[in-house]
């Protein structure tokens, strides 16, 4: 029989705030959404938290405010967008935050109520490593975290992260075919499985340098653009994949019956999770061109 703690997730109104969120407050950190039920960013934000207060069990408690259903809680906080964050501690406000918040972000503004596992902290360590070249030492720092924390998938997917970066495209492929599909399906794992493919697809070409060169020689060669775009986003180099992409839809938007519009919008999934506002620039981009 399982003894997980369960979520501490609450509807809270004004007849139960002073109970739900200022007496708790004293004993575990309470982080209040107030919402909309209409709004898509107040919707992704609940399940977000929702998430993480199912992961973090027992040791925040996320509580819910309709400000459609508490006008008096919206007035009293001063609430005038959705979602706005507000963070209880010991009966007081300590922290607001308004706008979406991605899962990452929502990671770090619990841990500074120090709600978080030391396996991620050790995925920071890895990173910051890794980024500045001792990726050695990056794979010894998530071996460890995986040994004390195999319930961390994040860890997994950080290793075969750093196993496409090196270059190594099987042993990220064994290792991210190896983890549960709820991992894979994580906006870090879609994103491994996009790289992945991308990985797949470069290998079929003639190389970055040949596609230059005969861009280079044909302006108007679209299969070299298209095929300089896989490659660079095989290589991480979203801006000028992108931008090759986009050339073809400009000039010849039939190019493989659509081939280029196809891609920037597989493009825009991989960034959705990571890098959403960029995802949005390139969407919006690409809706104007379609629209001419």
């Amino acid at each position: 029989m399982s003894h997980k703690k369960k979520p501490l997730i609450f509807e809270v109104s004004q007849n139960n705030f002073e109970d739900l969120v200022i007496h708790n407050s004293s004993h575990l950190p309470v982080l209040i959404e107030f919402m909309g039920i209409w709004s898509e960013p107040c919707i992704k934000t609940e399940y977000a938290i929702s998430d993480l207060a199912s992961e973090f069990s027992g040791q925040f408690i996320f509580a819910k405010i309709d400000i459609d259903e508490q006008e008096e809680l919206k007035q009293q906080f001063s609430i005038t967008n959705v979602p706005t964050l507000v963070v209880f501690k010991d009966g007081k406000e300590v922290q607001r935050e308004e706008g979406e918040l991605q899962a990452q972000e929502l990671r770090i503004l619990l841990k500074h109520y120090g709600v978080f596992r030391e396996s991620d902290h050790r995925r920071e360590q890895a990173r910051e490593k890794h980024i500045a070249g001792d990726t050695q030492a990056a794979i010894i720092l998530l071996t460890q975290a995986i040994s004390s924390d195999p319930s961390n998938v994040r860890v997994a997917l950080d290793m075969a992260q750093i196993f496409l970066d090196i270059g190594e495209i099987e042993q990220a492929q064994s290792l991210f075919d190896r983890l549960p599909e709820v991992a894979q399906k994580l906006d870090i794992g879609i994103s491994i499985a996009s790289q992945l493919n991308f990985k797949r697809l470069a290998q079929n070409t003639v190389g970055i340098a040949q596609l230059q060169a005969y861009i280079l020689k044909s302006p108007n060669d679209y299969q070299a653009y298209f095929d300089l775009a896989v490659c660079l986003f095989s290589e991480h180099d979203i801006e000028r994949g992108i931008e090759a992409l986009f050339f073809i839809q400009e000039n010849d938007a039939e190019f493989k019956e659509g081939a280029a519009k196809e891609m920037i919008g597989m493009v825009c999934n991989m960034l959705e999770g990571t890098n959403p506002e960029q995802a949005k620039l390139y969407r919006q981009r690409l809706a104007n061109l379609i629209s001419q």
